[in-house]
């Protein structure tokens, strides 16, 4: 197998505030492993502050996990190594990195068998769910706006950062928002930013505003005390930064009403659907969540949309200018297709959008909806 790699800037439409940070832009690397016939397959691993990866960093852990991808005799045999739970990368690579090199596989091994990687994962039907989309942390009148675009567009899930130094502008922005889009199911996302004693105060209030659910209302770092919180909140509580792996969620399963799993945090498809199989019965629930990145980056994660309870996967929708296609999700939607591998494409380069079995799909539930009001 031929490995190699490319590292592109993806600049987001407009900066997104969250509680602990700003973020207007990132890079992200791309690796392409290529059979002797010259298919190839496609994934992405994307910078984080928080995860501590870098561009340099990055490269160096993809260069290494490439080297690692020629002990194996083809991409079958190293993405059964994935599926098994050995790593088909060095030890101690970080799940990033993993996750990009099991969606190239992913990519490559449903190329050269003709099926997407849905059919390879076990579901017959191609999944599409509504995602969420985020608002990040603005004043109320932007955020009402935001909201009343995004409902027009047809997004039925709406995501509201939260984690303002002054916790009232949090409630009035979210108040903003369910009375722009009443019809509009909202989720609120603090990032960690409130102690327990203000998570147990706030959460009421966002109850009252409509609010189905929060993600990580308190700082990582101690699990039991977000059990604790979830046992008693007025709102169904989802781990995120405190469910980073499989460990991680062993020990909350149960305990909080959900996990947000991120590819990128934990691991890969393979990794996420181990989560899934751990929680299932437990009484706690499969969020899907993502990192700002490109279809490409999102796309593994669309494939696993239909397993779970909330789908946060607009990570692409955030960008100014998206280098891939296939995925959808302009509609509130997103999909994958019967296309052989991932099935996302890069977009044409004149910068024309091509035309994608998942556009086209999309296009058509706007056309839908346009004909219901009229």
């Amino acid at each position: 197998m031929k490995v190699t790699q490319r590292t592109v800037r993806l600049a987001l439409t407009e900066p997104l505030r969250i509680s602990r940070s700003t973020m207007a832009a990132r890079d992200a690397v791309w690796l392409t492993v290529q059979d002797d016939d010259g298919i190839q397959g496609h994934g992405e691993a994307v910078t984080s502050v928080y995860y501590g990866l870098d561009t340099d960093t990055l490269g160096r852990l993809l260069t290494d996990a490439a080297a690692d991808l020629r002990r194996f005799p083809d991409p079958e045999s190293a993405l059964e190594a994935l599926r098994n739970g050995e790593v088909a990368a060095p030890a101690e690579t970080p799940p990033a990195v993993t996750a990009a090199v099991g969606a190239a596989l992913l990519d490559l091994v449903g190329k050269r068998a003709s099926a997407p990687v849905h059919r390879l994962l076990g579901a017959p039907v191609a999944p599409a769910a509504a995602t969420a989309r985020t608002i990040g942390i603005t004043s109320p009148a932007r955020a009402a706006a935001e909201a009343r675009r995004l409902a027009a567009s047809g997004f039925e899930v709406l995501k509201v950062k939260a984690g303002a130094p002054d916790p009232e502008s949090d409630v009035e922005r979210v108040r903003a928002v369910h009375d722009a889009a009443p019809g509009v199911r909202l989720l609120l996302d603090p990032n960690g930013a409130w102690t327990a004693a203000q998570a147990q105060a706030l959460l009421p209030r966002f109850a009252e505003l409509g609010v189905e659910a929060v993600e990580q209302p308190v700082a990582p770092g101690d699990p039991d005390a977000l059990a604790a919180l979830a046992e008693r909140s007025a709102l169904p509580v989802i781990a995120d930064e405190d469910a980073v792996g499989l460990e991680d969620v062993r020990r909350l399963a149960g305990r909080v009403h959900g996990v947000n799993v991120k590819l990128a945090k934990c691991g890969g498809v393979h990794a996420a659907l181990r989560i899934a199989a751990l929680i299932e019965g437990s009484g706690t629930e499969l969020m899907l969540g993502c990192l700002t990145a490109s279809s490409l980056g999102l796309a593994p994660a669309v494939h696993l949309a239909d397993r779970a309870r909330w789908v946060d996967l607009d990570g692409h929708l955030l960008l100014a200018d998206d280098p891939w296609t296939g995925i959808g999700g302009t509609d509130g939607v997103v999909r994958t297709t019967d296309v052989p591998g991932l099935g996302v494409r890069p977009r044409a380069a004149d910068g024309t959008r091509e035309s994608h079995p998942a556009d086209v799909a999309a296009d058509r539930t706007r056309e839908a909806r346009r004909a219901d009001v009229a």
